[in-house]
């Protein structure tokens, strides 16, 4: 069990207390369901990789948003990691497809351009296929990283002339704005717009 505990508590989010917790569970559990919870994820790992074309993540070479012609292939929304993306798609409010970078520029940290998957954001729009790119929306994360990923993108997209927008920022819904600190407040004001 402490090898268990040991795994369980490497997984973000999960202490060593909830380790404990989970592996508690699973030893309440009947055997061909332990094997199928490991089976999934042996599964998991071997089916699951990236879209040859966003970089999402997908069980096969080409992702389901990717493949849909339903969606707006003119608009590409562009994210940091396959969460980001989940985290968009789970609002119901994009129908265009993706392009997932898989990190964001750091370069105290050694992440620069070449780590991330922005040559073939660059190649995707300059073949435009089957769909002339109309916009390109960066929505990378509002942390010092993203914002400079997305200003390092928007100069490197500029001459391609395709419209480039980024994610407005500000208060959330049903927040009272005496609880919001600085940074949101100012970001609401910088992104106000007319009624």
């Amino acid at each position: 069990m402490t090898r268990l505990v040991r795994e369980l508590s490497r997984l973000p989010g999960i202490g060593e207390k909830t380790a404990s917790r989970l592996a508690l569970v699973l030893l309440t559990w009947p055997r061909e369901r332990v094997i199928g919870l490991a089976e999934a994820l042996l599964e998991m790992k071997e089916r699951v990789g990236l879209c040859n074309t966003c970089f999402g993540l997908s069980d096969s070479s080409i992702c389901g948003i990717c493949s849909d012609s339903a969606r707006d292939h003119s608009v590409i929304c562009v994210v940091e990691t396959p969460a980001d993306l989940l985290a968009i798609e789970r609002s119901r409010s994009f129908g265009g497809v993706y392009h997932v970078l898989h990190g964001a520029l750091a370069p105290a940290q050694g992440v620069g351009p070449q780590n991330l998957k922005i040559n073939e954001l660059v190649q995707r729009l300059e073949q435009q296929k089957p769909t002339p790119i109309r916009e390109v929306i960066l929505a990378t994360n509002a942390t010092v990283e993203g914002d400079a990923t997305a200003l390092y993108l928007a100069n490197l997209l500029k001459p391609l002339e395709i419209k480039i927008t980024r994610l407005a920022r500000g208060l959330p819904s049903g927040s009272d704005l005496e609880y919001s600190d600085a940074a949101t407040v100012s970001a609401a004001l910088s992104h106000r717009h007319e009624l």
